[in-house]
C-alpha cells in the first residue's frame, strides 16, 4: 500500500468517524441491549448424509459410519447380518443449529453440516432424519433435507483446483421445532436487559430513559441499573409485559463506549474511535532498507593451459536509511490525530508500530486493543 492509499484511508477513517458518531450517538434500546430471558440455544446430533457421488467416508477408515449404516437399515427392518459395505455414497456428519427464543413447535430453522470421516464433499447430498439435541439431552428439533454447500472442487490427472469448504453446508429451514423451553415470557414478573457493550453510562442512561416513560404511562420509576451490563426493569401491576417490552425497546438513548484503538498486524486494519486522545508526544519513524545483489561470473581459462572453469563470486550490498521525520502529535480530536498521523507519511504498519510506541510512553488516552 502506498503513502497516499495511506493518507486516503486515514482519512476516509475521519469522515466515518464523522457520519457514524462512535460515541455519544442516540440508538435505540433494542439496538443495543437484548432481553436476558430472550437467548438462544445450542443444538447439536450425529446424522448421515446419503447421495454422495463417490465423495463420502471411506468404511475403512470411518468405522463409526458403517456402523450408523448398519443402525439405520434396521431401524428400517433391513437385516445386514453378514454383509459388508463397500460404499462411498455416503457420511457421517455432526449437525448443529441454533434454537431461537421463543420457537414454538412446527417452526422451522436452519442448520448447519460439517464431515466427521475422510469425506472429500457433501454436495449433492441428503441429510437423513437426525435428532437435534440440547445442553438437557432432550431432543427439540429435527432436522433433515438437502445440503446447500458453496465450495467446490475439481482434479484432474496434473492438476485440482479447489474454492472454500465442501465437506461443511447448511439446510436452509431444515430443522422443525418439536419441543418448545419450558419457560414462557409472560410466566416472568421482572425483565433484565443486558447491554452489547458493557458501560455504566449507558446502563444509567437506558434506566433514566425508561423511568422517564414510565413516569408518564404508569406514574412510577419501574427500572434499576445493576451494574455496568444489566438494566432490571419491574413490571407494573396492570401492564402487559409483551406490550411494555415493545414500547421499551424503542424508547431512544444516548449511548457511550471507552476510548479504544483497535490494530489488526495481520491485514494492517486500524480503527480509530473518536474520543481517543493522544497527549502532546515528539514521533521519529524511519526505515533501514538493506540490499543485496548476488552477481556471479563466470571465469574460463586460457587455451591449452589445462585450466578449469570457475565461478567467480560478485556480492554487492546496498544500504538505504528512509524517513527518519520528526513530527509532534497533539491528538485533542480524531481529525487531529489522523493528520498528525498523516504528517509523518508512513505506511499501515509503521503507524501501528508508531501506535503502540505512544501508548507504551503513556501518551495514548485509550485502550489499545491487539487482534
Amino acid at each position: 500500500m502506498t503513502i497516499r492509499a495511506c493518507k486516503w484511508l486515514l482519512t476516509f477513517a475521519v469522515a466515518f468517524a464523522a457520519t457514524l458518531t462512535f460515541a455519544h450517538g442516540a440508538s435505540r434500546i433494542k439496538d443495543v441491549a437484548s432481553l436476558q430471558a430472550g437467548r438462544d440455544n445450542q443444538l447439536i446430533g450425529y446424522g448421515l448424509v446419503v447421495g454422495l457421488q463417490g465423495t463420502g467416508d471411506s468404511l475403512r477408515s470411518s468405522p463409526f459410519t458403517e456402523q450408523s449404516i448398519r443402525a439405520m437399515l434396521q431401524n428400517l427392518g433391513i437385516s445386514t447380518q453378514g454383509g459388508e459395505s463397500r460404499t462411498r455414497n455416503v457420511a457421517a456428519v455432526l449437525v448443529t443449529a441454533t434454537l431461537p427464543p421463543f420457537a414454538s413447535p412446527g417452526s422451522r430453522i436452519d442448520v448447519t453440516v460439517g464431515s466427521l470421516g475422510d469425506a472429500t464433499s457433501l454436495r449433492g447430498g441428503t441429510l437423513v432424519m437426525t435428532s437435534l439435541s440440547g445442553a438437557d439431552g432432550q431432543i427439540y428439533a429435527v432436522a433433515q433435507g438437502s445440503i446447500v454447500v458453496t465450495g467446490f472442487n475439481a482434479q484432474g490427472e496434473a492438476a485440482s483446483l479447489s474454492q472454500g469448504v465442501t465437506t461443511a453446508g447448511r439446510v436452509p429451514n431444515g430443522a422443525v421445532i418439536e419441543r418448545e423451553l419450558p419457560a414462557k415470557f409472560k410466566d416472568g414478573f421482572n425483565l433484565v436487559l443486558q447491554l452489547r457493550n458493557p458501560d455504566f453510562s449507558t446502563a444509567v442512561g437506558m434506566a433514566a430513559a425508561i423511568n422517564n416513560y414510565a413516569a408518564t404511562q404508569f406514574g412510577g420509576r419501574i427500572a434499576e441499573a445493576l451494574d455496568s451490563q444489566s438494566v432490571l426493569v419491574q413490571k407494573p401491576k396492570m401492564a402487559d409485559l409483551a406490550r411494555l417490552m415493545a414500547d421499551i425497546e424503542n424508547l431512544v438513548i444516548e449511548t457511550d463506549v471507552p476510548a479504544r484503538v483497535v490494530v489488526n498486524e495481520r491485514t494492517g486494519t486500524i480503527v480509530i474511535g473518536q474520543d481517543v486522545r493522544v497527549s502532546e508526544v515528539a514521533v521519529s519513524y524511519g526505515t533501514l532498507t538493506v540490499q543485496v545483489t548476488e552477481t556471479p561470473t563466470v571465469v574460463q581459462p586460457a587455451p591449452f593451459s589445462r585450466g578449469q572453469t570457475a565461478v567467480e563470486p560478485n556480492t554487492t550490498i546496498e544500504a538505504q536509511a528512509d524517513g527518519g521525520t520528526v513530527a509532534i502529535l497533539n491528538g485533542s480530536s480524531l481529525r487531529s490525530l489522523v493528520a498528525g498521523l498523516n504528517s509523518i507519511g508512513v505506511k499501515p504498519d509503521g503507524i501501528i508500530a508508531i501506535l503502540q510506541s505512544i501508548k507504551t510512553a503513556g501518551a495514548l488516552q485509550a485502550e489499545l486493543v491487539l487482534q
